[in-house]
């Protein structure tokens, strides 16, 4: 599958602060929500781009993976990237653009990018939902800062319901003012936690240690450390 044939792709990098505005991360996006078909699942789980691509290589989305399927089979699963990209189904995660820009957008810290990031990715996560609102019996996001508002407000102008972990709790207790990026790594063991959590609860299944990164080296949900 090729969304951008390559001689109809943007000659404007992919790796400047305005990836969000970039016009083949548009139309990729554009696409996803009006051409692509997504899948039937019992659930739908929303986890954030990563800073390796692609996607389902990188060492959070291992980690990711490792609460994910310890409790759920494959085929009942369906698992979208956004952030950054937009909104990526992650089977596509190979393709272009979503395989090939680098910019990490948590890293901008220009008010206006942010702003418009939030507006734009909350119109397509709530295009998304909506598109999807009977593929899916239960969906799960799991996000912090700029990504998690946009969810909130997608939930909001969609009607559709997302469980959103870390809870709000878990997210406060770990606020740190002085950090850069004040929410820490989602490779927290309590926030791991709450994500498990939130699958056991749908499953009615017991409460279990979520499995954590156990080699406390820095990977790219440390973007920010970078």
């Amino acid at each position: 599958m090729t969304i951008i044939p390559e001689d109809e792709r943007s000659s404007l990098p992919l790796d400047t602060d305005e990836i969000i505005y970039h016009p083949d991360m548009i139309r990729a996006n554009e696409w996803v929500l009006s051409e692509y078909e997504p899948p039937v699942r019992d659930f739908c789980i929303f986890v954030p781009c990563a800073k390796k691509k692609p996607y389902h290589e990188s060492p959070s989305h291992k980690i990711f993976d490792k609460v994910i399927f310890e409790m759920l089979e494959p085929d009942d699963v369906h698992i979208v990237v956004f952030g950054t990209c937009g909104i990526t189904p992650r089977e596509l995660d190979t393709e272009y653009p979503f395989m090939d820009y680098q910019f990490m957008l948590g890293k901008c810290n220009v008010a206006k990018i942010k702003r418009d990031f939030i507006k734009m990715e909350s119109q397509r996560l709530s295009q998304y939902l909506e598109k999807t609102r009977d593929n899916y019996k239960h969906r799960i996001a799991y996000c912090i800062g700029d990504f998690r508002k946009a969810m909130e407000l997608a939930v909001e102008m969609s009607g559709v319901d997302v469980i959103i972990v870390p809870k709000e709790e878990t997210v406060n207790e770990h606020v740190q003012p002085g950090k850069k990026f004040i929410y820490g790594s989602l490779n927290q063991a309590s926030y791991l936690q709450d994500f498990s959590n939130s699958i056991t609860s749908i499953i009615g299944k017991d409460v279990q240690k979520a499995v954590c990164a156990d080699d406390g080296k820095t990977n790219d949900n440390d973007w920010y450390l970078y």
